[in-house]
């Protein structure tokens, strides 16, 4: 493989100046939420004239997209360590890992959790072509999971869930055709499964970034227990 030209002088800078924006928005997105972030502000921060910042980001929603991308980055390399370092065959061990490394970065990094998954911003509307991939990398771990599950034998049983097959296949049928389900053995009720317990694991960790439970005295004991019942809904016990 040929080793890529080393960039120049004029392109090193550029990316510096994109990164130092991106950190100084991070520190907006902590101080006044992600609906009050401003070009001119982000701009003034890094003593830069308010002309000067569109030479490197052409608006607020372009900043916007590039922080949405960066933290779905972010996260699945973070998600994708932990899982990557269980044995493939120790089912229950992967969940638990894409679990606790979902927790362990929203903690992290609150804010950009916050962007991902909280609010809308107003009058923004997160471009797919950009967004799509980075947002369901970790969702296509989740997939290959509940294939390897289903492969295996392991599967928890759908009905024993209360999972209408009807309902399911005309609420998420049509997403078996998405290229992240090339492949795989999966049917809508069995998608169904993995939804509820993504929904799950993923409300669990909302509620303690968000605070929406109050204070609680111990907000790992309470994950720990919720990250078992939504491992349930797919991993049947061995």
């Amino acid at each position: 493989m040929q080793t890529p030209a080393p960039l120049g002088k004029r392109a090193r800078n550029r990316l510096a100046v994109e990164a130092d924006i991106l950190r100084v928005a991070r520190e907006h997105l902590a101080t006044d939420g992600a609906a009050a972030l401003s070009l001119r502000a982000v701009a003034r921060d890094l003593g830069m004239v308010s002309s000067g910042v569109y030479r490197y980001v052409e608006s607020r929603d372009e900043l916007l997209t590039r922080l949405i991308v960066d933290s779905y980055r972010s996260l699945t390399a973070a998600v994708r360590l932990a899982h990557d370092a269980v044995p493939a065959g120790d089912l229950t061990g992967r969940w638990d890992a894409i679990g606790r490394s979902l927790r362990g970065w929203a903690l992290e990094h609150p804010h950009d959790f916050a962007l991902l998954y909280g609010s809308p911003v107003p009058d923004y509307e997160a471009p797919a072509e950009r967004t799509q991939e980075p947002g369901t990398a970790v969702l296509a771990l989740l997939v290959r999971l509940l294939h390897d599950t289903r492969a295996a034998s392991r599967l928890a049983r759908p009905d024993a869930l209360g999972i209408d097959p009807r309902a399911a296949d005309a609420g998420l049928g049509a997403l078996l055709g998405d290229e992240m389900f090339a492949g795989l053995a999966l049917d809508a009720s069995t998608l169904a499964q993995g939804v509820a317990a993504w929904t799950l694991l993923l409300g669990a960790v909302t509620s303690e970034v968000f605070d929406q439970l109050g204070p609680l005295p111990d907000g790992e004991a309470l994950f720990e227990c919720l990250l078992s019942a939504s491992r349930h809904l797919v991993i049947a016990t061995a």
